[in-house]
């Protein structure tokens, strides 16, 4: 699981102000999922998530009932890790470009931030997110800042035989292949296409600050349209090579198992976690004299519908918000439950985006096919009680 959080080591504890500030540089960015009503209450769900049993190596699960904004506060964001929490000293930190280019370089964050910057709003999922009961809210939306990698790449001037970009964290741990023991710094790659992506950053902002420090201070890649796994956190080198990368996060973890059928034979197929998938989500259900409105989420392409089915009867069309959008953030979406009725309910969603894609059903082969639980897509259901 990844995504993402010293600065300028005391932004960690000014998080708060530094959203505080945000607010005041682009208003929008805090407005509400929707407009609030009057009295208005959330009413919680029943099926409340476990209690999250890694809180060394996973913080700040988005608590849906407390979706109310379109891009999450940067103290309030999820972050995961894979082996350590490195804090680096920005002063001191360089970022190496190597391996098949004809000019590597070196630069501090300092040049880095002397580039041409970029912002852009990207709703970060872990590709774990809904695989295990207790692990729902590993999203979150920001506003990324950073230099576009693409001209980087250019200048450092690719061989003809570089193919694949390999991304190096500085967090590190030991690894056992074959009773070989090593040290490993965590690492992604990806084609050298993929990688030379105009949206594609550098990334050290967020939300307008300093990156903090859980979500890969100081610089960090953002991948927009990726899983948080490709996001790689705590950048110190980036390389250039003539074939795939086949790290421990590449081709051990991070790889979705599925059962096929080919030819009238089983065949079971490995790949490895890459862009993000079709999804929504019911995030809440408020209720206001008596009304209630049920308010989600949905991403992971542009979205054309939202849909809702209550206790398993018809789909009906919810109302998206198009007030705030951005390619590669989340769509927030309500529905007036005008019908609701005293007792339990089952409430799902599912999403369709501008190609005609629908999120696929539990029961849907790619999904009850799948025997991992990265990627899981599927349409979420969420119980609650009418009173």
């Amino acid at each position: 699981m990844d995504t993402g959080y010293s600065s300028r080591r005391d932004f960690v504890v000014q998080g708060g102000a530094a959203f505080t500030g945000l607010s005041l540089l682009h208003a929008p960015f805090l407005a509400q999922a929707f407009p609030s009503r009057k009295g208005e209450e959330v009413v919680p769900w029943l099926d409340q998530p476990p209690d999250n049993p890694a809180p060394d190596e996973v913080r700040n699960l988005l608590r849906w009932e407390d979706l109310d904004s379109w891009v999450t506060p940067s103290d309030q964001f999820f972050a995961v890790n894979h082996y350590d929490w490195p804090v680096i000293d920005g002063e001191t930190w360089t970022l190496e470009i190597g391996g098949l280019v004809r000019r590597p370089m070196t630069l501090t964050l300092s040049e880095l931030t002397a580039r041409p910057r970029r912002e852009t709003v990207f709703t970060l999922e872990c590709s774990g997110n809904h695989g295990f009961p207790w692990f729902i809210g590993g999203i979150g939306t920001a506003s990324w800042a950073g230099t576009p990698l693409a001209p980087i790449l250019e200048e450092a001037q690719v061989l003809e035989d570089g193919r694949e970009v390999i991304f190096f964290g500085s967090d590190a741990g030991e690894e056992e292949v074959r009773e070989i023991k090593m040290p490993q710094h965590f690492a992604r790659s990806m084609s050298l296409t993929d990688a030379m992506s105009p949206d594609n950053l550098l990334c050290y902002e967020m939300n307008r600050a300093p990156l903090p420090q859980p979500n890969g201070f100081p610089v960090r890649l953002i991948a927009p349209g990726w899983y948080g796994i490709a996001n790689v956190k705590w950048l110190k080198r980036i390389e250039v090579r003539d074939s795939r990368f086949m790290g421990r996060f590449m081709a051990r973890d991070y790889v979705t198992v599925r059962e096929e059928r080919l030819d009238g034979e089983t065949a079971w197929i490995e790949s490895s976690v890459g862009r993000a998938l079709l999804k929504s989500v019911p995030a809440k259900v408020t209720r206001s004299n008596g009304r209630y409105q049920i308010v989600g989420a949905a991403w992971g392409a542009p979205i054309a519908a939202a849909e809702v089915r209550i206790d398993g009867g018809p789909w009906v069309r919810a109302t998206i918000d198009r007030s705030e959008q951005a390619e590669f953030a989340w769509t927030l979406w309500s529905l007036d439950w005008t019908d609701a009725s005293p007792g339990e309910h089952a409430i799902t969603s599912r999403a369709t985006d501008a190609a005609g894609n629908v999120q696929p059903a539990m029961d849907d082969p790619r999904i009850a096919n799948k025997q991992t639980y990265w990627e899981s897509n599927g349409q979420v259901t969420r119980r609650i009680r009418v009173t």
